[in-house]
């Protein structure tokens, strides 16, 4: 068992996309570096000042690289810092660490953060040798001794729990989307079920009325065309959306059913709903993602938009689009932009994007929040 964990932990890739170097990066290292030169100049028991300064300025600097490359820069850092030790015990002298060198905790973190597996067990045993070294040459307490290697161990396992739940965070999000994609799979399969069933329904009857009314044979042909013509569009939909699991039987949402978003009684905030423009043209797929937006966006107000005594759902036709907006009046830190409140805004803008629209969602400047979506009425372009 113990071998197939170390085996696990040997294999793990990097961290694809570290974050870019930003100015705290910067500020960071101007902090230690003053610091630094500080404590060379007040330190009166500081051996081989002001070399020994100057040798362990630039592992401070190796901080700019701990993400993009970890263990390159925490074995430039403590290697330096294990050659000074060693001086140190040839010379006979008491170690010349800096105090500031402290700030090279960062790279236990940023190794497990961001390194590879093997990354992270080199970088643990490279960080053990001066550590072991300084129990050796310089012993301590057996407090003294444990605290030092909780001071490596901590961000440690800091920077592995901080990659774990981003893995986790990750997994979410892909689930979230994968969900959406069900459920709008599942809500297109009724579309085009619909959309058969007519055509099944018009071609009986031209069956029928072809050898005693012609024109009322023509007149269902169109209609079956018409209606194929429909179907293939909402068959062009589905190509590319996930679906797992069977049809569900229940029917779909429509603009009509936003009614009843905005009549739920005994349910605060109380919520208006606006239609305007010319809506009859709106595909009936895009009916049923405008009315799940609006329906997550009205469920996530009731849970989470603390204090809030208004929401308004407006439905605006304009041109071949179709705008959707949900503003409330609850406070602006009720909502969390990160998904924290079960990924619902994943699994809208996912939606949004699956249809050819776009999504957006934020804090209002005063109170509340708003939520905006624009959908083709026609679905996505094929």
């Amino acid at each position: 068992m113990l071998i197939d964990v170390l085996r696990s932990l040997w294999s793990e890739p990097r961290e694809p996309d570290p974050p870019r170097r930003v100015w705290r990066d910067w500020e960071l290292v101007g902090i230690l570096v003053v610091l630094a030169v500080v404590e060379g100049f007040v330190r009166t028991d500081l051996v081989w000042r002001p070399w020994s300064v100057v040798v362990q300025l630039p592992l401070l600097v190796m901080l700019l690289w701990r993400r993009t490359h970890p263990l390159l820069s925490l074995a430039v850092a403590f290697g330096g810092v294990g050659l000074l030790d060693v001086a140190s015990i040839v010379a006979g002298e008491p170690s010349p660490s800096l105090y500031t060198m402290a700030g090279l905790v960062v790279f236990p973190y940023a190794v497990f953060r961001w390194g590879s597996g093997r990354d992270a067990t080199i970088g643990l045993v490279l960080m053990a040798i001066p550590h072991a070294m300084n129990m050796v040459f310089y012993p301590s307490d057996p407090a003294s001794t444990a605290a030092g290697f909780a001071f490596l161990l901590f961000p440690s396992a800091l920077g592995a729990s901080v990659r774990l739940r981003a893995r986790v965070r990750e997994r979410d999000i892909v689930e979230a989307q994968l969900l959406e994609r069900e459920q709008l799979a599942r809500e297109l399969h009724d579309t085009v079920a619909h959309h058969v069933s007519a055509i099944v329904i018009q071609a009986q009857a031209g069956s029928t009325l072809a050898g005693t009314d012609p024109a009322a044979a023509g007149r269902a042909l169109a209609s079956i065309e018409d209606e194929a013509r429909r179907t293939l569009q909402e068959m062009r939909s589905i190509v590319g959306v996930l679906r797992r699991g069977e049809a569900e039987l229940a029917p779909q949402r429509s603009l009509a059913d936003l009614r009843r978003l905005a009549d739920d009684d005994g349910h605060r905030p109380q919520v208006d709903l606006e239609l305007v423009g010319d809506l009859d043209d709106v595909r009936p797929a895009i009916q049923t993602a405008i009315y799940r937006i609006a329906q997550e966006s009205i469920t996530n107000v009731r849970r989470h938009a603390r204090r809030a005594t208004h929401a308004e759902i407006r439905v605006e036709a304009d041109g071949d689009e179709v705008a959707l907006t949900i503003v409330d009046d609850g406070e602006p830190s009720a909502w969390s932009a990160d998904g924290s409140t079960g990924y619902g805004l994943v699994g809208m803008t996912e939606r949004a994007a699956l249809h050819g629209g776009r999504f957006e969602a934020g804090p209002n400047l005063g109170r509340g929040w708003t939520v905006h979506a624009v959908l083709p009425k026609a679905g996505r372009p094929s």
